[in-house]
């Protein structure tokens, strides 16, 4: 993953329950329960992140997710509500591919991939999910493949070049 970490004001961020894993371990005294849920926080304008949190119950497992994500925020270059070119990433057996919609189409992806590409702030996306669903993996792949999108003036600046030259050659 890219590191193009970001500090953001806490406050401006909205968190997002993507899954909640409920595991047991039976012992002599009986069940013990544990929850797991996964969450993605974002601002909207194109801060995400995204973390796990684990406790005994439903609320203190989210509210550690939360914290877990807002650790590891990054950028995501949104344009005009679009990612700006197609992108694709692995992470465990889920595969994503992320393809810039036009205007009007909306973010047409499911579940997991829907709250992390809402969150960002993307508004008009075609992506599909291929392989697992496990909504761990997917989170992470999703934020795998929008930290290697890269727009337009970040090109000109790595190769020294005005934005133009970018798209005529």
């Amino acid at each position: 993953m890219a590191t193009n970490r970001v500090i953001v004001n806490s406050e401006d961020l909205k968190d997002r329950l993507v899954a909640i894993n409920r595991t047991t371990k039976v012992t002599k005294g009986g069940r013990t329960f544990t929850f797991a849920a996964i969450v993605v926080v974002g601002d909207g304008k194109g801060v995400i992140g995204y973390g796990l949190g684990k406790a005994g119950e439903v609320t203190a497992a989210i509210a550690k997710g939360v914290e877990a994500a807002k650790k590891n925020l990054i950028r995501v270059p949104v344009l005009k509500g679009t990612i700006p070119h197609e992108t694709a990433a692995r992470y465990g057996g889920a595969n994503v591919l992320l393809r810039p919609a036009s205007k009007g189409t909306g973010v047409v992806a499911g579940g997991a991939m829907r709250a992390v590409l809402e969150s960002v702030g993307i508004e008009d996306v075609l992506a599909k999910s291929k392989g697992s669903s496990n909504p761990h993996n997917l989170v992470k792949a999703t934020i795998e493949a929008l930290s290697n999108v890269r727009d337009a003036r970040t090109i000109a600046q790595l190769r020294g070049i005005p934005v133009e030259k970018v798209f005529r050659g």
